[in-house]
Parts: C-alpha cells; structure tokens; sequence
C-alpha cells in the first residue's frame, strides 16, 4: 500500500509542545526580569528621578522576587524534563546535562562574585559615615547652635535687667513729665544697643518706647510669653519662629505690674541653625537605626540582582543545549520508531544544522525503501486477516459449536457456542480435547486414525449435574499426518426429549382410558361407605370423615386430571389463586401420616398462614407424589439395614420470593449418574413405577414459573444415606408475558430464579 505525503511525519515527542510553551514563557520572563534588575539598579543608583525611598524599594522588591520565581519555575521545567530524560536513557543526554552545567558554573561564578564585592561595597562605603567622629561633630554641632542662642538671650537678660533699673528709679519722672521720660528711655535704648525698647501691659497695649527709627515693625511678644513673664521672677527670652529678632520680656512691679520688653537683631542662623542642627541630628540617628536595615535591603537588591542574573544565565544555557542537542536527539528517536516497525517516521529537514540536516536525508530515503518493501507484505496480511475474521463472524453466529483441532489433538479455534454447550470456563485454546471433554476423545481419536474424511456419532455429556446429548460431526481438514480436524456440535438433547414425549403420548392416552374406567366406582363405594357406618363409628369418628372425604376429593382430582393426560405434554393449566400454602402442606402432611402409621413424617411449617399464588390441587398432587415417593425409597431399603423411617417436609420462605418445600427421606437415595433422566416421561429405578411421578411434578412445578431439584440428604456426605427433593416456586405466580411482548417484573425475578437453582441442580 502507498502512504499519502501526510503520512510522512515525525511522530512529536511528548515534551514538544510543553517546551515550545516553556521557550516563549522563558524567554518572556528572561527579559522582564533583566530589565526589571537594568531597572532596580539605577533606581538603587540615584540616576533615575525617582527617589529609592522605602516605599520604592520594597516594591522593586517585590517585583524582582516575582520575577525571580517565575524563574525558578521554567528553570526548574527545564531541570525536570532534562532529569526525566536523563533518567530515561535519552538520547545525548549526558551531552545535554554537561553543556546546562558549564553554563551554570560560568554564569554562578561572576554572579556571586558580584554579589559578594557589592555587599563588601556597601558594607565600607557606609561605615565611615557612622563613625563615632562623624556622631560627635553632628551632636556637637547641636550644642554649639544651642550654645549661641544661648549667649544671645543671656546678653539681653543682662541688658533688660539694667534697664530695669534705671526705669525703676526714673518711676517719678514717668508720672510728672512724660516727655522727659521718652527722651530718658530712648537714651538708655540707645546706651545699651538696643533698637527696640517698650514699657507693656499686654500684646496689643504700649505705654511708653524707645523713639528709635530701628525695627519699628518688630514682631511683640504674644500673651503666653506675657504669662510666662508674669510666673517668672527672671527676664525670659523670646525667640520668634520666624525672623532673626531675639526678645526678652520682664516684668516691672513699679510700674503697676507692667512688663518691659527688648529686643534686637541677631545673626540668621542663631534662629535657623539650631533647628537645622537638631534635625539633621534626628535624621542621623533614624538613619543609623535603620542602617543594618539598608544594607540588608541593599544587599538583598543586589542579591536578587546576581539571582536573576544567574537564573538567566541558567536558562540561555538549557535553551542552548536543547537547540543543540535536539536534533541528535530527534534523529534517534526517528531510529528508534524506525526499529519499532513504523517506516513512515520523517525527520524534519533543516537547513540551518549543516551536516545533520544532510544525515536527515539520507535517512529519510533509508525508510522510503523499507516503507515500499513493507507495504506488499502487509497488503497480503491484510487480505489474509479479512479472511480470518470473516471466518470467525461466521463461526460466532452459527449455533452449533465448532472446533478446529491440529493433528495433537488440541484446540486452536473455538467459536461461543462450542464454549457454552462444553460449559468448562477459562480459556480453551491450545488445550487437548481429552481435558477439555472427554467425553468426545475416543471419537476424535478415531477420527484422527481413522481412513474416512468425515465421522458423525451422537455423544451424551455432563455438565453442571444436567445430561445433554450431542451429535458430534467431524470432518478431516487434509490427508496425511499431522492433518488438522474439524468438530461440529449440536445439541439435540430437546429433540430427543420431544421425540421420546411424542412416542409416549399414544401410550398415555391408552393408560388413562384405562385409569379412569375405575374412578367412579371407587368414588361410589366411598360415599356409600360414609352414608353406611357414620353413624355406627363412634371412635376416631373425625378421622374416618376426613379420610373418607380425602377419597372423594382425590377421586374427583384424579377424574380431572385423566380427562388430560392422554397428552402428557399438556398438563392441565393451573387455576392460580391466593391461598394459604402452608394449610395445604399440612393437609397433605396429614394424608400422608394417615396412610403410612409405620414411618414418621414430621412437618417444618410456620404457625400463621403463609399466603401465596398457586394452584391447590395440582401442587397437592405434586408433593403429594414427592412424598409417595420417600416412602417407596424407604421400603427399598433392605430389611437388615433398614433403620426407622423417616421424612421431614421442611417449609422456607425465601427473601427473594420463592417459596421453597424440601421433602428429606432416609430411604436409598438417588442415583449419583443421570438423575436428571429421572424427570423424563416414563424414567424410573423403582421395579414396577410407571415412571411418570417426577415428570409431572416437574411440569407442575414449571407452570408455576418454579421447578424441581434432585439433591443428595445433607448428612449424606458422613455416612448416612437418603434424597431431598426441593420443589420451588415463586409466591407471585408464573410470570406472563406483557402486550408489547417482554416480560414483566415477575417474569424477570422467575428467570433470576430459575438462573440461581440451575447451579443447584445435579
């Protein structure tokens, strides 16, 4: 057969498609994360505008680690599948874990060299700022701006205590001559040096200044500076918060509780400096607080940096190494598919591989030739295989069993039916027919030997306890030895059984002619019998009415069962009705009982009524018969071995339904072979038996959807000796077909079982 062009393809490896995924996925996060580490750096470096403050550098933190893991995570896929197939016995792979670890010994190198000299870096870079000499020209710097404003303040308390002294002893002139008091004052102001010189009751009141044209828009003191004046016996200094006047304001008794106040021009930073002094010292000690902070972070930023770096590195060399290793690896694997029986592997041509695309060829043409030696021979499989299965549909439809043999004598094919109709289980080709069933070795054996092509017989066989005959058919497949055989089997065991029913009909029709010329007289007879002496019998008079009535009705059972026996076949249809089989038993228990004082006949029945759906008189004729027969077997058993009799009518209602009657004797018991032909028109053991008691239980108890089985007495196994016959059937009734033609529920539980008696039956 020819391949068409699409044929001709490489299979894909698994990993094809996860790699080509895990390539672009690797190389997208390869890239963000060496612009996120350009990125960081710069960041970290100050060229950027913005600002590595905390917030910024958690971030770029956080989003290094981020792209960190992705990292991890493709390098690890690549590890993985490099592992898997290493372990696997990939081709090159031993090529492929070399080149993936010198990249990483050459790209783990540099990085951590990096690492360690950025840290090292960082680490001498920052110590000289935290020295114990840079702490204390900061906080000495504090002192020295405190120490200034200081001076200034102490300058005017000096100045304004002064001035408080002349202005006390000049109290009289303020009174008397105010003008003269101006002039006094601004000659003092003017004396000490200073511009601004005021006699206060309040921020908003003056009572008397300095007439100099200096600072006339100074700032004044503001009422809490009036209340720290009014608490202090000493000048206080005011210092405003923005300008560079510095103040003092003290209070003056001998002018009614008034304040004077002074104030004049100092240096900007005796006002700036000390502020700006006490902040840098604050930030200097928040910075050295956080300083093994900052350099963990800086470290950890360069550390992710080398990380990323290294992870990059790592997987360039994994992306390397499989575009290298790839196509050894696919030539191999073409090998390999090759050497497995597939010759329509291609291997992909590429130019860019030099000579292994040259190789590729080559070997491509190598399984064009092999694929054109090949298709004729499977062409001619193929032809041959059609055949073969065309001859198995044809044995599997087929209801005959058919077997082919080779010269051995053993199975080489078997179709569904031979299996079933042998019933042996488990597999059954290239087994020898003596195992499998001998019943039909001798015949094959002489069919094998023997000079004629074809050989027919009928062969009785066993199996699950139940007889079934068998026309066996076999013909020769060649002449000569080592020639093969072909056995045919069908079953005929029904059409044996319908030809045995057929011939007995006429005898049955004959036999109940004369069965029935009696019954009147006898029923006659009991009548008169009851009418004669019931009133005469005074003893056990309930006893001799129930007897003579369970002759009249027996007699009128028997009459209806006559008028159809001439057609065994058709046993009367049963007029199903509720009724409680447990009283049926028991009556039929009692008869027994009755007619057989000498054995004992003991019954197992429920004490309420056990209600179901049957017919009475045909199930009382049926156990009835069961229980006639154990008295026989018991008789048959020879007066020097014969024990006391027994039987024991065991009642069960079952979970799934069924009512089940076992009828237990002591007497001989049933043959171990065949007991199954027991149930047939006219099989008996008993010298003088008709033969057809079990039979028309059997029909009985199929009619009721139910049936019958032969079994050994339970305590048979340890000595003792004696039958149980089980009859059976479903309370419910005989299941009947529905309209549409299945069965109904009831029809699908008597299957179910008859299905799980028929591995109870021997």
């Amino acid at each position: 057969m020819s391949a068409s062009p699409s044929d001709l393809r490489i299979v894909p490896r698994a990993e094809d498609t996860p790699r080509r995924v895990s390539g672009w996925l690797g190389a997208t996060v390869v890239v963000f994360a060496l612009v996120s580490a350009l990125v960081t750096f710069l960041v970290l470096s100050g060229v950027t505008p913005v600002v590595p403050v905390h917030q910024v550098v958690v971030g770029v933190f956080v989003l290094n680690a981020l792209l960190i893991l992705l990292l991890l995570v493709v390098v690890a896929f690549e590890t993985a599948v490099l592992i898997r197939a290493r372990r696997a016995g990939a081709a090159a792979a031993g090529l492929h874990v070399r080149i993936v670890g010198l990249f990483s010994i050459i790209a783990a190198l540099p990085a951590i060299l990096v690492a360690i000299i950025a840290t090292v870096t960082i680490e001498r870079g920052l110590e000289p700022w935290f020295s114990d000499r840079m702490r204390d020209a900061i906080f000495r710097s504090v002192d020295v701006a405190d120490a200034y404003a200081g001076s200034q303040c102490q300058s005017l308390g000096r100045e304004i205590r002064l001035l408080s002294d002349d202005l006390s002893r000049a109290r009289a002139a303020y009174d008397v001559d105010r003008k003269w008091f101006d002039s006094f004052l601004t000659a003092r102001a003017t004396a000490l040096g200073v511009p601004v010189v005021a006699i206060m009751q309040s921020p908003d009141k003056v009572l008397a200044r300095a007439n100099i044209d200096v600072l006339r828009d100074a700032a004044k003191p503001d009422q809490a500076a009036f209340d720290d004046a009014m608490a202090s016996p000493e000048p206080i200094c005011v210092i405003p918060p923005t300008g560079r006047v510095f103040g003092a304001l003290m209070k003056l008794p001998a002018y009614d509780n008034a304040f004077l106040h002074i104030a004049r021009q100092v240096d900007p930073l005796a006002v700036e400096f000390p502020a700006i002094a006490r902040a840098a010292a604050t930030e200097y000690l928040s910075i050295d607080a956080r300083r093994k902070g900052v350099q963990i972070a800086f470290a950890s930023m360069y550390g992710l940096i080398a990380v990323i770096l290294l992870l990059s590195a790592i997987w360039l060399g994994l992306s390397f190494a499989n575009a290298l290793v790839a196509p050894i690896r696919r030539m191999i694997h073409a090998t390999d598919q090759v050497s497995s029986g597939n010759f329509y592997v291609q291997v992909p041509i590429r130019r860019s591989e030099g000579d292994l695309a040259h190789l590729g060829e080559t070997f491509n043409k190598m399984t064009a030739e092999l694929r054109r030696q090949r298709d004729g021979l499977v062409t001619a499989s193929e032809v041959i295989d059609r055949r073969r299965r065309f001859t198995e549909t044809v044995l599997s439809g087929v209801s005959s069993g058919v077997l082919s043999l080779d010269g051995d004598g053993h199975i080489t094919i078997i179709n569904r039916s031979a299996e079933s109709l042998l019933g042996t289980g488990g597999r059954l080709l290239g087994q020898p027919i003596a195992a499998v069933a001998p019943e039909i070795a001798t015949f094959v054996t002489e069919a094998l030997t023997g000079r004629q092509r074809q050989t027919s017989g009928q062969i009785a066989i066993t199996r699950a306890g139940r007889d079934r005959m068998v026309n066996v058919r076999a013909a020769r497949e060649g002449e000569g030895a080592g020639a093969g055989l072909v056995v045919t089997l069908d079953d005929i065991t029904d059409l044996v059984s319908a030809q045995r029913t057929a011939a007995w009909a006429d005898v049955a029709r004959r036999i109940a002619h004369e069965i029935k010329n009696p019954l009147t007289p006898i029923q006659l007879s009991a009548e008169r019998i009851r009418r004669k002496f019931g009133r005469v019998i005074v003893e056990d008079k309930e006893v001799f009415e129930q007897c003579t009535a369970t002759i009249v009705r027996q007699v009128e059972d028997i009459r209806r069962m006559v008028d159809e026996f001439s057609s065994f076949a058709r046993m009367p249809k049963p007029s199903l009705a509720r009724d409680d089989i447990a009283e049926t038993v028991r009556q039929i228990v009692f008869l027994m009982r009755v007619g057989n004082p000498e054995l004992t006949i003991t019954e197992n029945l429920p004490e309420g009524p056990a209600m179901a759906r049957f017919d009475r008189r045909l199930l009382s004729q049926a156990l009835t018969n069961v229980i006639k027969n154990a008295t026989e077997a018991i008789e048959a058993v020879p007066m020097d071995e014969r024990g006391p009799g027994r039987i024991d009518v065991v009642f069960e209602r079952r979970e799934d339904g069924r009512i089940v009657i076992d009828v237990i004797d002591n007497g001989k018991g049933l043959p171990a072979d065949q007991r199954q032909k027991l149930l047939e028109p006219y099989m008996t053991t008993r010298e003088g038996g008709t033969g057809l008691g079990l039979a028309i239980v059997g029909k009985i108890l199929e009619d009721h959807g139910g049936g019958i089985d032969l079994l050994d007495r339970p305590d048979a196994g340890e000595g003792g000796r004696g039958a149980r016959v089980r009859l059976w059937f479903p309370e419910t009734g005989p299941a009947e077909e529905n309209p549409e033609g299945g069965r109904g529920d009831q029809a699908r539980d008597a299957a179910a079982a008859r299905q799980q008696h028929d591995g109870a039956r021997v």
